[in-house]
């Protein structure tokens, strides 16, 4: 598997491709002029079909996916990320430096929600579990939109461990962030929280939920009783 080329493997990616579902995809992920993701290019192959592509090439040489990773096709930097996440669950600890160091290095690729969500949490936060977390504070405050997500995104592993402390530092700084999509990452990942400490998720809230963006607190306590979630809505917590 290792013997793979680039080629062959962009070809069975591309084998893949529907036109219909291309075009769907540039709506859905925002490609246009002024969206987040203007430019970007789908070529129409859906996450099954390519998740099953990475158990094909996951052993793949760290080149190949250094080269997907930076294609201008967005199905290619998925498939680069899913092998890097297969490949970072099965190395050693040199191995998974290496391709944490490759993840940090090519955030400006790793450019759309998807690709994070699907990324993160395995990669940077799993790397960053028994070390220093101070990192995701410095991607907390990026100008990259991205990199400010992945910040978030990344905690998803600690809370997945029951350790929130990370998340919470990383809402509060991303409070008063101007983008849709981390509002929305935020809330989720305070949703999560809550799913598994109703209690640490309230504490958080009460102090910050008059300031937070609307779509951050709905997104936050989509699961509360509905009477509850009405009084956060209109204040009477």
């Amino acid at each position: 598997m290792s013997q793979l080329t680039l080629t062959e493997i962009v070809s069975g990616l591309h084998g893949l491709a529907d036109a219909d579902t291309s075009k769907h995809l540039q709506k859905y992920f925002k490609t246009g002029p002024g969206e987040y993701a203007e430019g970007d290019v789908f070529i129409g192959v859906k996450v099954p079909q390519i998740r099953t592509l990475v158990s094909r090439f996951w052993k793949v040489e760290l080149q190949i996916i250094r080269s997907l990773l930076t294609s201008p096709v967005h199905e290619e930097r998925l498939l680069a990320l899913l092998i890097l996440v297969r490949k970072f669950k099965h190395g050693d600890e040199g191995l998974r430096r290496t391709l944490f160091r490759m993840y940090l290095e090519n955030t400006v690729h790793i450019n759309n929600w998807d690709l994070i969500d699907s990324s993160a949490e395995h990669v940077v936060g799993a790397y960053l579990k028994d070390k220093d977390r101070g990192l995701l504070q410095e991607l907390a405050v990026s100008e990259s939109l991205w990199e400010r997500r992945i910040a978030i995104l990344s905690t998803f592993h600690y809370i997945k461990h029951h350790e929130f402390d990370d998340t919470l530092k990383i809402a509060e700084i991303l409070l008063q962030d101007r983008e849709d999509l981390i509002h929305k990452a935020v809330g989720w990942m305070l949703r999560e929280v809550g799913n598994r400490n109703r209690w640490v998720e309230e504490q958080f809230l009460k102090l910050h939920y008059k300031e937070m963006p609307r779509t951050m607190l709905r997104y936050a306590i989509e699961k509360f009783p509905e009477e509850l979630r009405q009084d956060y809505l209109k204040g009477r917590v």
